[in-house]
């Protein structure tokens, strides 16, 4: 089922046909270095993320989607609105295949999922983190149309910055 639609891609929600995507964008050791721990996924971590996002689709009505280029439909990365650890905010939550990183795609997906959250889900304030050192992702939210708004120290003793995005309405 496809959420949204732009000029360059395809949002649809995350499924177990999603498996091995998942797995070459959240197993690769280089590009998690900026995701939660910094440690790659196996396989089974990929697929309880599949049972999650059907759960919080059940629940929510929202969770994390798969991001399709729209002129063949390959699936280069993921975005969506998931909510960590059982956090109250819906926190926006995005990685690309390396070899799509530069070319706009997670600022388009950021942006239209933050409209997306909005529209049909009727959310108010939807919230990002990233590395303090992650500018490139900074880039994105602040693109994406959210503002940085502190930094936090997180459990595990790391430092997060924290983004925010209210909903005009």
């Amino acid at each position: 089922m496809y959420l949204f639609h732009t000029p360059r891609l395809r949002i649809r929600r995350l499924s177990a046909y999603d498996l091995d995507a998942l797995l070459d964008v959240y197993g690769d050791a280089d590009a998690m270095r900026w995701v939660g721990d910094g440690a790659a996924l196996t396989e089974a971590d990929c697929a309880r993320w599949v049972e999650v996002t059907e759960r919080n689709y059940t629940q929510r009505g929202y969770g994390m989607s798969a991001i399709e280029l729209a002129a063949d439909g390959t699936v280069i990365g993921f975005c969506g609105l998931v909510h960590p650890s059982g956090q109250a905010e819906p926190e926006l939550k995005y990685a690309l295949r390396r070899e799509h990183w530069g070319h706009g795609y997670a600022t388009e997906a950021a942006a239209n999922m933050l409209r997306y959250g909005a529209e049909a889900q009727s959310l108010r304030q939807i919230i990002a983190t990233a590395a303090p050192e992650n500018l490139a992702s900074h880039n994105v939210l602040y693109k994406a149309g959210m503002q940085r708004i502190t930094d936090r120290i997180e459990a595990d003793g790391s430092a997060t910055a924290l983004f925010v995005w209210q909903s005009a309405d």
